[in-house]
This record gives structure tokens, sequence and C-alpha cells, in this order.
């Protein structure tokens, strides 16, 4: 049996729309570039913005999704990620448990670990430094 899985990426979140736009930008670049016509990627926020995290994770659930991946669109691992988000996560998991369905969701590392986004933070710094 094939998991049906779909990506969240998980932004904090603003009351700012100038601040979301960039989000929701991103989210299309990525859907536009999806070679596979069954990957599905969402956006969501921790706070302060809708869609929440949980909301998605329940929409998504309800449409038949057995596996979740969630990237956060964060630079590093702070409190947020290392306990905030793990517990929504947890709590989310138990409760769609409870209600028969059985999901698996994983938190990846944040974005801004990866070795490209920090080689293209530095070739941005370096090139206003000349």
């Amino acid at each position: 049996m094939t998991l049906k899985t779909a990506s969240i990426l998980l932004a904090h979140g603003s009351s700012d729309p100038h601040w979301l736009a960039p989000f929701d930008q991103l989210l299309q670049r990525i859907r536009d570039s999806l070679s596979d016509p069954e990957a599905r990627a969402e956006l969501a926020y921790m706070e302060l913005a809708e869609p929440s995290l949980q909301s998605q994770i329940r929409r998504l659930a309800e449409e038949g999704y057995d596996q979740i991946d969630v990237l956060p669109l964060f630079f590093a691992a702070g409190r947020h990620l290392r306990k905030d988000v793990p517990a929504m996560l947890d709590n989310m998991q138990q409760l769609l448990l409870q209600e028969g369905m059985h999901i698996s969701i994983h938190l990846h590392p944040p974005i801004g670990l990866e070795p490209e986004v920090a080689r293209a933070i530095s070739q941005v710094v370096l090139r206003q430094l000349q």
C-alpha cells in the first residue's frame, strides 16, 4: 500500500499581509515547479495568521493523507521548533487518532540549515558588501 503524502511549508506567521505575501509567492513557485501531479504542497502558519498548522493538518487528514511532512521555513531551530511545534504536532496527531485517523506527521529540520540556503545567503551578503 502506498502512503498518500503531503507537505506543509510552515512559517511563523504575522498579522501583516506584507509579511505574508512572499510565502504565498513561494508556495505558488513550488506548486508550479512540481512535476508529480499527485504531489501536494500547502502553506501553514504557526501563529498570528491563517491557515494554521492545525487546520491544514486536519484538512489533509480528512482528505485521506496518511503522511504529512512539515517543512519549517525558519532560519534555525529555536524554541518554537524545538518545543512548541513538536508539542502542537503531538497534540494534533493524538486528537486525530482519537477520531480514528491514523496519520504520521514528520517535522523536518528548518530550511535555513540546508547548505544551499547558507550559500545563497552568503552570496547575497557578499554582493551587498562589494
